[in-house]
């Protein structure tokens, strides 16, 4: 991907982003020729479109791509599969701001998932426009990547082993403590319903701890990794089985967010942890209306095996409060509720706090990373209410099907804890310029966008949540300073 970003090429056509409220102005300074030709190709500038500018041998002088008004940071992520092969330029006073995003766009651009294709596919390249930061770029891009890479890998190849060693992987990239606990050592351990969940599966449960920074508020991240999921004994139907291997999506977002955090060398003190299963069915399977004694001591009664992934957070989330942590967040592929009250696009956003998400709820906007904020309602924590034992892992009734898995985690988050909860798809849908349909790391340039910002303010004045409003979406001109995700420079 960052390879279509070169420094410098001998010869590049200019590419000259404009919209569609520009395009008539622009179109009457151009000779009639050039007038009659957009008027040939019916070239509106809507956003992700382009019109190739011929010269007189018939040959690419200039690409016109349309942008949207203020900071676009997706439309060229079109052209990259789409233009002629060769290297091209970026015309236009651009902003450094704007400048990043068009880098951005054109590296996403390039993404394809290709490790079990046998033809290569080449893109067009780019000369790095003139004041992108290129640290945050590469930074954002390797991560949104490797997130990627991960949910869209099939099962086989990526179960909780291969999760394990990806993140060994980051760890040893960024020199960060690394250690893993599997199989019945989790029982040792006290991390019964991990084991629980992924004792029937072939490749042993695990959990997955990562370490990096010793000075600063303290930030803990939990991912949901089961690797696929049958559902267990209340056994999924096929339609539903399907894509379940982007049942560790919330894992891969997480082990994104940490590596770009690591990346950023931001001033704080990280810890991730990663529950990794595969929900499978054998003999020795968990049932349903078994209960099992959690981490935290809270007994739990298994309403549906097919509710996995809060039986493997819960215990994740009881060892991260062990840190005391300043700011708690996990993110996870939860619910189906969810995705009916919000669609793939919107992860739905839980909070103990309303400022944490007010924070978060801007910085997403800001980036164009947007999430949506459901209540935490605890009237309805009666829903989860059992005969036998604390808590049942299922609401016996369909109603707040996301209220209630985010209820059920809070659980085993002490009140004095600054809690976040993601339940995200995890995956595109349709394609969109730099989206293509499979994997995505949903809400991650939001989150990072917020944790930096947090983290800045945090040396200065304490691990207090930020209130202000991040900077807008409309872009400064050059040698005007900007606190988005475009000027997190590397410490």
């Amino acid at each position: 991907m960052l390879e279509y970003l070169v420094a410098r090429a001998a010869k590049s056509i200019p590419v000259l982003p404009i919209s569609e409220k520009r395009l008539a102005a622009w179109a009457k300074e151009q000779p009639a020729q050039l007038q009659a030709w957009l008027r040939a190709a019916d070239f509106k500038a809507k956003p992700a479109t382009h019109c190739l500018l011929p010269d007189g041998r018939g040959q690419p002088a200039r690409i016109l791509v349309g942008v949207e008004e203020g900071l676009d940071r997706w439309s060229l992520a079109a052209l990259p599969g789409s233009l002629p092969p060769g290297a091209y330029r970026l015309e236009n006073d651009l902003s450094s701001v704007e400048a990043t995003a068009h880098a951005f766009a054109w590296a996403m651009g390039c993404y394809r998932f290709a490790r079990y294709r046998s033809e290569p596919k080449e893109f067009a390249r780019l000369v790095w426009p003139e004041g992108a930061d290129k640290a945050a770029v590469e930074r954002l891009v390797k991560s949104m990547a490797l997130a990627r890479d991960l949910i869209n890998t099939p099962a086989e190849d990526m179960g909780p082993p291969e999760l394990a060693e990806a993140a060994k992987r980051v760890a040893q990239e960024f020199k960060a403590k690394f250690s893993v606990i599997v199989g019945d050592d989790l029982l040792k351990q006290n991390y019964p319903t991990i084991h629980a969940v992924g004792r029937a599966a072939e490749k042993a449960p695990r959990l997955i701890d990562l370490k990096w920074g010793n000075a600063g508020p303290r930030l803990a991240l939990i991912g949901k990794g089961v690797c696929f999921d049958s559902g267990g004994l209340d056994l999924k139907p096929a339609g539903n089985m399907q894509m379940m291997k982007k049942d560790m999506g919330g894992a891969a977002l997480m082990l994104a967010l940490a590596r770009a955090i690591m990346d950023a060398k931001l001033p704080i003190q990280l810890r991730l942890l990663i529950p990794a299963v595969e929900n499978s069915v054998s003999a020795n399977a968990f049932r349903p209306w078994d209960v099992i004694k959690t981490r935290k001591g809270v007994t739990v009664e298994v309403g549906n095996t097919d509710a996995e992934g809060r039986l493997i957070l819960c215990d994740a989330l009881a060892e991260a409060e062990n840190d005391k942590p300043d700011l708690m967040i996990d993110a996870a592929t939860l619910t189906g509720a969810a995705r009916v009250a919000l669609g793939p696009d919107l992860p739905a956003l839980f909070a103990n706090d309303d400022d944490v998400a007010a924070a978060l709820i801007r910085h997403g906007k800001a980036e164009g990373d947007p999430l949506w904020q459901l209540p935490l309602w605890k009237p309805y924590r009666r829903m989860l209410d059992s005969k036998v034992a604390d808590i049942n892992n299922s609401a016996e009734t369909p109603f707040a099907g996301a209220v209630t898995a985010a209820l059920y985690l809070a659980e085993f988050v002490t009140p004095a804890t600054k809690w976040m909860h993601l339940d995200t798809y995890a995956w595109n849908g349709r394609a969109q310029p730099g989206r293509p349909e499979g994997g995505e790391a949903l809400a991650f340039r939001a989150l990072f966008a917020f944790i930096a910002e947090w983290a800045k303010t945090a040396v200065s004045t304490g691990p207090k949540i930020l209130t202000k409003k991040p900077a807008p979406r409309t872009a400064p001109r050059n040698g005007t300073r900007s606190p988005t995700l475009a000027r997190i420079r590397r410490r």
